[in-house]
């Protein structure tokens, strides 16, 4: 039997609902990039600049405040995170946040984690909402991932999804 991370359809069209999103621009007070998009996302989450599957985020640079919710299917998950990582060490991406499976045992997942500031648990799945609007229904749990120093904005904000851990030596 394989993981349930295994088994994602592949679709990139699922977007994030729309609290979430609140949720994030308020934390990083806007949302200048969003590397993995569409138009259709883009009119929820706002982004100054947003990458599609036509333009892949994964061939430019990111800049400012970012937020990913990257494909979930391999290869594309590991390559949008190894990307997130970069880009932060470039110091073109001064805060972000992610929303990702929970899949702690793969090695993205805990590049990720090793990095962040804090990390919250949703208490339920999100159902994510398809191109027509029908909400999903995923195969496995979530975790928001932040980068940056306002870890008490996003506990203010994000506690209300789930339990946020925070690293020790951002407390």
């Amino acid at each position: 039997m394989s993981a349930h991370v295994g088994n994602n359809s592949g679709n990139y069209e699922w977007y994030t609902p729309p609290e979430y999103i609140e949720a994030a621009r308020s934390v990083l007070y806007g949302i200048d990039t969003d590397p993995a998009s569409s138009a259709e996302a883009n009119k929820i989450v706002s982004a100054d600049v947003f990458y599609t599957i036509d333009n892949s985020g994964l061939d430019n640079d990111w800049y400012g405040k970012v937020w990913m919710n990257p494909p979930y299917s391999q290869p594309a998950i590991t390559k949008f995170c190894k990307k997130l990582i970069e880009q932060i060490d470039l110091k073109n991406v001064v805060e972000a946040i992610t929303l990702t499976n929970n899949a702690t045992e793969t090695k993205w997942f805990n590049l990720l984690s090793s990095r962040c500031s804090a990390i919250c648990f949703p208490t339920g799945r999100i159902r994510f909402l398809s191109p027509d609007g029908e909400k999903g229904a995923p195969l496995q749990g979530q975790a928001f991932m932040y980068f940056g120093g306002d870890v008490r904005g996003f506990i203010d904000y994000f506690d209300q999804f789930g339990v946020v851990f925070v690293k020790e030596e951002w407390v």
